[in-house]
């Protein structure tokens, strides 16, 4: 049984768009998602810039009774895994045994919804509160509305590891595969955490994108002037096969999982380890998981959110495991904002476009480097280089750090 496996479908609900291509051309010509929030929205005048995915009618992926319960969260997971599912060109009980699927679907939970109840609570008391809430509020009610939705009865669950969510996601998924529990897994990340007791929470801490009067470039991954994080919403799920179920139904494959690392910092619920070196481990057990050295991976796309402290920390860490000879990197939430958990899943699909294109995205608003983010940028414009091997970090609160390789199916 190979050890690698096969991404045969990608679905993506982002600030540039839903389709792949769509996401990958606005990264590349540097067309930002991030915006003043508009009058009405319950953002505007809490935070100065936001990067919002397209509205979703709730009905459009749901019947009419249960779109009226369910939070946005859940809405853009169903929506990418919809996609994704079509895009495999699988359809569950027909193409494959409902109990060989698998679906591992992460994010925070419907917490806009949790919100709004606690404010029906304190003015309506105990009958403010609605039954139907909890479905709606439950981190792994993503995954168990995709599995209802689409007759998926194999093993269900939910990753909870912050903004690592998407990118340890992926792992599992690979890890499934591997021990021969399913045939397929439905992967991926879902975050909306566009209303005000959240964005207050990361306000007050000081950690928001601030002072800028283009809203464009107020997300700026490693820049010397970089004051914060936009925060982003979005939706990323991929359909992962194991490659030999993949051949036998004739499918076409994106690219291939070659391997993944997983660590933890131990050492502050909220800042990343100084050195990176817990973020460096996680980096070197994905290549000795896919069996390759640094001078393999032909691009790296950086975690990069635009703090001061994670993007330093994150050179560190890339520092450490390839030295001076790194691949060319960029983090392209410089345009899409920081979707949390659901980054690491757009980020892998925008890898997996640059392999496919033989382009590899800029960092946007990177114009003047951090002398202490002295990394192999790319700046400007995007690079034109065939590459069969891409690194994708992704590191979240509580020091989660995960690493996964994706290569070519021509490499």
């Amino acid at each position: 049984m190979s050890r690698n496996v096969a991404v045969t479908g990608i679905g993506l609900v982002s600030p540039v768009g839903t389709a792949v291509e769509e996401v990958f051309d606005a990264v590349c010509a540097g067309r930002s998602g991030v915006v003043r929030p508009p009058e009405g929205h319950a953002l505007h005048g809490v935070v100065e810039v936001a990067a919002f995915a397209p509205a979703i009618d709730a009905e459009s992926v749901l019947p009419a009774k249960d779109a009226r319960v369910v939070d946005r969260s859940i809405v853009m997971a169903l929506r990418a895994a919809e996609d994704a599912l079509a895009d495999a060109g699988i359809e569950v009980g027909r193409d494959v045994d409902p109990f060989r699927v698998a679906v591992v679907l992460s994010g925070v939970g419907g917490l806009e919804t949790l919100a709004d109840q606690a404010v029906e609570r304190s003015k309506r008391g105990r009958l403010g509160v609605s039954p139907f809430m909890l479905p709606g509020v439950l981190p792994n009610m993503a995954a168990a509305r995709i599995a209802i939705k689409s007759g998926i009865r194999g093993y269900t669950s939910s990753v909870g590891t912050a903004c690592a969510a998407g990118g340890q996601s992926i792992g599992e998924a690979m890890r499934i595969l591997r021990s021969g529990e399913a045939d397929v897994v439905v992967c991926g990340c879902t975050e909306a955490p566009l209303f005000p007791t959240f964005a207050d929470a990361f306000g007050n801490a000081l950690a928001l994108a601030r002072g800028w009067p283009d809203p464009t470039t107020a997300s700026r991954p490693f820049d010397r002037r970089r004051n914060g994080f936009v925060l982003g919403e979005g939706a990323g799920v991929l359909v992962v096969e194991r490659p030999e179920f993949a051949r036998a139904r004739g499918a076409a494959v994106h690219a291939d999982v070659l391997g993944w690392g997983a660590t933890s910092d131990a050492y502050h619920p909220a800042t990343p380890r100084p050195d990176g070196s817990s973020a460096a481990e996680s980096m070197r057990i994905a290549l000795r998981d896919a069996g390759l050295s640094t001078g393999d991976i032909g691009y790296l796309n950086a975690h990069g959110t635009a703090t001061k402290a994670g993007d330093a920390a994150e050179t560190m860490a890339i520092r450490n495991v390839y030295g001076d000879d790194m691949p060319p990197v960029s983090s392209t939430k410089g345009v899409t904002g920081h979707m949390l958990g659901a980054s690491g899943v757009v980020e892998a699909a925008i890898g997996i476009a640059a392999m496919r294109n033989g382009l590899l995205p800029p960092t946007h608003n990177l114009d003047d480097p951090d002398p202490a983010c002295d990394l192999n940028h790319i700046r400007g414009k995007p690079l034109p280089v065939d590459v069969d091997a891409v690194m994708s970090n992704s590191f979240g609160f509580g020091g989660h750090n995960v690493s996964v390789i994706f290569g070519s199916v021509d490499g």
